[in-house]
C-alpha cells in the first residue's frame, strides 16, 4: 500500500528520475540528520577535552545511537514543537538519556543546519568534480582524434572558413576546463560555520567556558577539525553569510551555460547530419515518424541546464534580502534551491558524459558539406595561385566575381549544385593552374593552424587540469533513462 501511495503525490523527477544515487543521497534525510548527530557527538566531545562536565559514558551513548533515527517520532515532535532542530534533539535525547542534559550545550539551531549545509556543500561539489573530469577527459580524446578532419565553420549559422571538428571540440573544452577552476575555487573557499551561538558572538560558549577565550577558540577549531575543515568563517551572524551559497551556486550555473552551448551545438550538428550523440539499438526516436534519431540526450541537457541557470536566481535574491544577523526568509528557499543546484549539475554532467563516451562523426557529410561551400572560400587561393603564374590581379578577381554570382545564381534560384569550379576548369583564362587547381582546393590548406592549436591546448591546459582525478576516470555512465 505504502508503495502504491508513492505515485498519489509528487515527486521531483530531479531524484526519481535522473539523479545518481550518490548525489540524491548527499541531500537525503537520512544524510542530514545523521550529520546532525554527528555534530553533536563533535561537540561534545570538544566541550568534554576542553573540561566541561560530560562523561565517556554520554559519548559512547551517542555515538552508538547515531544512525538510529526514529524518523516517526521526529516528525511527531516536530508537528508538535513547530520547530525542526528542537524535534529531533528530544528525539535523540529519547535514545540517548544519559546525554539528554548535554545535547546541544550551547549550540544554537545553526549549528547543526548551517555546518550541515556546508557538508553537503562540499560534499556535492567532491561528487561533481570527478564527473566534470571525465567528461573533459572524453571531450579531449575526441577532439585528438579529430584534430585535423577539416569541417565548415560557422559565423552567425552561416558558413565561414573552415575549422577542424577538433578544433571546435576544444572550444568547448575551454568553457568546461573554466568551470572546473570555478567548481574547484567555490570548494575550496568553503569554510566551516563552526561554534558561533546565536548571533555568531560566541557569549554562550563564552559563559560555558567561564570568560576563558581561548577555550572558546580551541572549541571552535577543533570541532571545525572533526568535521573535515581545515578552517571555520571567523565572523558570522547567526548564519555563515549567504553570499557563500551565491559563489557555489553561480558556478554551477555558469557551468550550466557551458553544457547548454555545447549541447545546442551537437544538436546543430545533428541536424546537418554531420555529428550525433549515440543512438541505442531499439531506441526510438519519434512516435509518429519511425526514421527519425532525434538527440534526446542533448536536448534534455540543454532543458536541465535552462533549469540549473534559472536557480541562480534564489541565492542572490535570499543573500540579498537576510536582514542584520538573520532573517528565517531564507530556509524554505534554501531547502529547494541548493539541493536542486547540485542535484541539476550532476545529471546534466551524467547525461554530458555518455554523449562524449558515444559522439559519432560522419566524415563523408562534412566532406559534402565541404565540396558545396570551398570553391566561393577557395576564390583567394585562386587569385594568388594565378598572380604566380603571372596573371593580373586585379583581371582575375573580376573573373572570379562574375563566375561566383553566376554559381551563386544556380545554387540560390534553380537548387543547383555549386558548379563554380567547373566554370573556372571551362574559362582559358585559369588555364595555367588548371594542373595544380586540386592542391589549391585542398580542405587542409584552409584550416590553419586548427591541430597544432588543439594539440598544444590539450597539452599545456586540459590534461594538466585532469591530473588529481586520474584514478576515477575509468567510470562509464548507462543512463538508465
Amino acid at each position: 500500500m505504502e508503495a502504491a501511495d508513492e505515485f498519489m503525490k509528487y515527486r521531483s523527477p530531479l531524484v526519481s528520475r535522473y539523479a545518481s544515487k550518490e548525489m540524491a543521497y548527499n541531500f537525503s534525510d537520512r544524510k542530514k540528520f545523521t550529520t546532525w548527530r554527528k555534530l553533536w557527538i563533535y561537540l561534545a566531545k570538544a566541550e568534554k577535552a576542553l573540561g566541561l562536565p560530560i562523561t565517556d559514558v554520554q559519548i559512547v551513548e551517542m555515538e552508538s545511537h547515531e544512525k538510529d533515527i526514529d524518523f516517526a517520532m521526529a516528525a511527531e515532535e516536530e508537528r508538535k514543537l513547530r520547530h525542526d532542530v528542537m524535534a529531533h534533539v528530544h528525539t535523540f535525547a529519547h535514545c540517548c538519556p544519559a546525554a539528554a542534559p548535554i545535547i546541544h550545550l550551547g549550540a544554537t539551531s545553526c549549528y547543526v543546519g548551517d555546518n550541515t549545509d556546508l557538508i553537503m556543500l562540499r560534499d556535492g561539489f567532491d561528487i561533481l568534480l570527478p564527473k566534470l573530469a571525465r567528461v573533459i577527459d572524453r571531450l579531449a580524446n575526441f577532439a585528438e582524434k579529430y584534430a585535423d578532419l577539416p569541417t565548415l565553420g560557422f559565423t552567425h549559422y552561416q558558413p565561414a572558413q573552415l575549422t577542424t571538428v577538433g578544433k571546435r571540440a576544444c572550444l568547448w573544452l575551454q568553457d568546461l576546463a573554466m568551470d572546473m577552476r570555478n567548481l574547484q575555487r567555490a570548494r575550496d573557499d568553503l569554510r566551516f560555520r563552526g561554534v558561533k551561538g546565536t548571533t555568531g558572538t560566541q557569549a554562550s560558549f563564552l559563559q560555558l567556558f567561564q570568560g576563558e577565550h581561548d577555550k572558546v577558540e580551541d572549541l571552535d577549531r577543533m570541532v571545525t577539525e572533526m568535521a573535515g575543515f581545515k578552517k571555520a568563517y571567523l565572523v558570522t551572524g547567526q548564519t555563515y553569510s549567504r553570499k557563500v551559497d551565491v559563489d557555489c551556486v553561480s558556478s554551477l550555473a555558469s557551468m550550466g551555460a557551458s553544457v547548454h552551448k555545447i549541447c545546442t551545438d551537437i544538436r546543430l550538428l545533428a541536424n546537418l547530419k554531420e555529428i550525433e550523440e549515440p543512438f541505442e539499438k531499439d531506441q526510438i526516436g519519434s512516435s509518429a515518424m519511425p526514421y527519425k534519431r532525434n538527440p534526446m540526450r542533448a536536448e534534455r541537457c540543454c532543458s536541465l541546464a535552462r533549469h540549473l541557470v534559472a536557480l541562480l536566481s534564489d541565492p542572490l535574491q535570499t543573500a540579498s534580502v537576510q536582514w542584520l544577523e538573520r532573517t528565517l526568509d531564507d530556509s524554505a528557499n534554501r531547502r529547494i534551491s541548493l539541493p536542486e543546484s547540485f542535484l541539476t549539475a550532476d545529471i546534466i554532467l551524467s547525461t554530458l558524459q555518455n554523449i562524449t563516451e558515444g559522439l559519432v562523426v560522419y566524415p563523408k557529410v562534412i566532406e559534402r558539406h565541404i565540396r558545396h561551400e570551398l570553391p566561393f572560400m577557395a576564390t583567394e587561393n585562386i587569385i594568388m595561385a594565378m598572380v604566380k603564374a603571372g596573371g593580373n590581379r586585379q583581371d582575375c578577381h573580376e573573373k572570379i566575381r562574375v563566375l561566383s554570382q553566376e554559381a551563386a545564381a544556380v545554387v540560390k534560384q534553380e537548387g543547383g549544385d555549386n558548379d563554380l569550379l567547373a566554370r573556372v576548369q571551362r574559362d582559358p583564362y585559369f588555364a595555367p593552374i588548371l594542373g595544380h587547381l586540386d592542391s589549391v582546393l585542398d580542405p587542409k590548406t584552409f584550416i590553419g593552424r586548427a591541430p597544432q592549436q588543439v594539440t598544444r591546448f590539450l597539452s599545456e591546459e586540459v590534461r594538466p587540469l585532469l591530473e588529481p582525478f586520474k584514478a576515477k576516470m575509468d567510470v562509464k555512465i548507462e543512463l538508465e533513462l
